[in-house]
């Protein structure tokens, strides 16, 4: 290669004094495939199974109490105790609400119809006594 312009370089060929003759590095041999496993081939289903990725819900332990991860959500796990199990639980949970929000109404009620009685009672006495005046004041013209 030596063409106006170019320099010719191939005479400096590195030496190394102390391990013989030229520089010249070993080729590296070919990587090998990262995975000998067809695995990477087979559907993700058919890997759950093989692999074992279906873990479940994730669930630890806190304090004693089991919770369990669900619908967004850190939930008691409270399994089956006493013969309630934790569907049942939130359930009379929901009913328990509902009925003080029910008892709740009633009083409220009742205290409505107790004012409304207290003004109907107070009027009354108050017309007893007209009465009675109008009574008086008539007995006295006679």
């Amino acid at each position: 290669m030596s063409g106006e312009g170019s320099i010719d370089l191939s005479f400096i060929r590195p030496k190394m004094p102390l391990f013989g003759s030229t520089f010249s590095p070993k080729k590296t041999p070919p990587r090998k495939s990262a995975s000998l496993s067809n695995l990477h081939n087979l559907d993700r289903s058919t890997r759950e199974v093989e692999l074992g990725l279906d873990y479940g819900t994730p669930t630890m332990n806190l304090a004693g109490q089991s919770l369990k991860f669900e619908n967004g959500q850190w939930i008691a796990e409270t399994g089956i105790s006493g013969g309630m199990d934790r569907r049942e639980a939130q359930r009379l949970r929901r009913r328990n609400q509902q009925l003080e929000e029910e008892n709740n109404l009633l009083r409220l009620k009742v205290d409505i119809l107790l004012d409304m009685l207290s003004e109907t009672t107070a009027k009354s006495h108050l017309m007893e006594k007209e009465l009675d005046e109008l009574k008086s004041v008539s007995r006295r013209r006679k």
